[in-house]
């Protein structure tokens, strides 16, 4: 089971709070989950933060009654998916002194083999483009140090190591990492880095459009599974701290 869950948010008054907030925002949210955070080698979870029109400065964000804005978590397994779905937040969503009201929720719920079979077995006509929108900082973990840039190689190993690590349906690996990604490059993008506070530190990440395209003569079945795990991109995130709201992905076709 997966399942990406979205609710939309206000504020009645204007809101601020420290740009950390997310880390107890997170915590607060998987105690109700009861998913302790950092238990699991892999994290069946991802988390989007509050994501809208704010205003920053400094430590602080602003968030205005006149804007929307929206929570995303998703699961990429049973048990998770199963207590995102249960998950009741009622008509507000209150923690450190700040007070959102809930105005609605929408939950996306698939399988890995829905997925799979939809849209690799079943053979359908090979999708070559992928317009990708990363909503919150995105990183990739590079020897002692944080890439903030998209290269295909990263971001396709990184929605393979969790398909790989959650599905029924074992995909491959270095083999597959290395034609798709002799084929798939960035054929456009308009990003730019910003930081986000993690712990006791800050890591810095990409956001924005990317564009990538499968160049050349591409074995329809491997532009399939290419076009699979684009698509899982949008439950289990990109990159690095995908459960403390990094590589929110967001996906166009």
């Amino acid at each position: 089971m997966l399942i990406h869950s979205t609710w939309q948010l206000r504020v009645a008054e204007p809101t601020t709070l420290f740009r950390s907030h997310h880390l107890g925002l997170v915590k607060d949210l998987h105690d109700r989950l009861n998913i302790r955070l950092g238990d699991e080698q892999i994290a069946s979870t991802t988390f989007s933060g509050i994501l809208g029109y704010s205003d920053r400065s400094a430590d602080f964000i602003t968030f205005f009654p006149n804007q929307a804005y929206t929570l995303t978590l998703c699961g990429l397994q049973e048990s998770s998916s199963k207590a995102i779905a249960k998950l009741d937040l009622g008509e507000t969503l209150e923690f450190l002194g700040a007070r959102f009201v809930i105005s609605d929720r929408h939950d996306e719920i698939t399988s890995y083999e829905e997925l799979y079979t939809e849209l690799v077995a079943n053979e359908p006509e090979p999708i070559r483009k992928h317009e990708l929108y990363f909503a919150t900082p995105t990183a990739f973990a590079q020897n002692r140090t944080h890439l903030p840039l998209p290269v295909p190689n990263l971001m396709f190993r990184s929605w393979l190591e969790r398909w790989n690590h959650f599905a029924p349906v074992y995909l491959g690996s270095d083999d597959l990492l290395t034609y798709l990604t002799s084929y798939v490059t960035v054929t456009r993008h308009q990003i730019k880095t910003s930081t986000i506070p993690i712990h006791q530190g800050q890591c810095t990440g990409f956001t924005g459009k990317v564009t990538i395209q499968a160049i050349g003569k591409v074995d329809p079945l491997l532009a399939n599974v290419a076009h699979l795990l684009v698509q899982y991109a949008a439950f289990a995130g990109t990159g690095i701290k995908t459960r403390l709201s990094m590589g929110q992905t967001e996906i166009n076709f």
